[in-house]
């Protein structure tokens, strides 16, 4: 069974059926404000996943129109409000990692734990 997290939002619903767009888009958005995110791990499993060709296609689907909700410059709650920017962001992207949680692999948690702390570390040094 396909799981879509964007039915009724049209932007997001286009990005995600182009996958190099939300890659491309993604690491802008996510170097923006990786500090701000309490997610930011989850939300890179989830890129992680999306991407992996292992996974399966209605699940890259879903996960990247989770995806894309979240670098659109645009959604119910503008990203600049603060406290209340990444709520919605946050609200899909859990949704879309409950629901797909068993294709979540530990290697893809790793991942992003791996990137994450190369990202922290590039921050300290600079």
């Amino acid at each position: 069974m396909a799981v879509d997290f964007t039915v009724g939002f049209g932007p997001a619903e286009r990005l995600a059926k182009r996958p190099n767009e939300v890659r491309k888009r993604f690491w802008a958005a996510f170097k923006r404000v990786a500090a701000k995110l309490p997610f930011a791990e989850d939300l890179l499993a989830a890129y992680y996943c999306a991407f992996d060709r292992a996974t399966p296609r209605h699940v890259q689907a879903a996960l990247l129109g989770a995806l894309a909700y979240f670098i659109l410059p645009f959604d119910f709650a503008p990203d600049v409000l603060p406290l209340l920017g990444f709520t919605d962001d946050a609200a899909v992207l859990a949704a879309a990692i409950r629901a797909l949680s068993s294709h979540i692999r530990p290697e893809h948690r790793e991942a992003a734990s791996e990137a994450l702390a190369r990202g922290a570390a590039a921050e300290a040094d600079a």
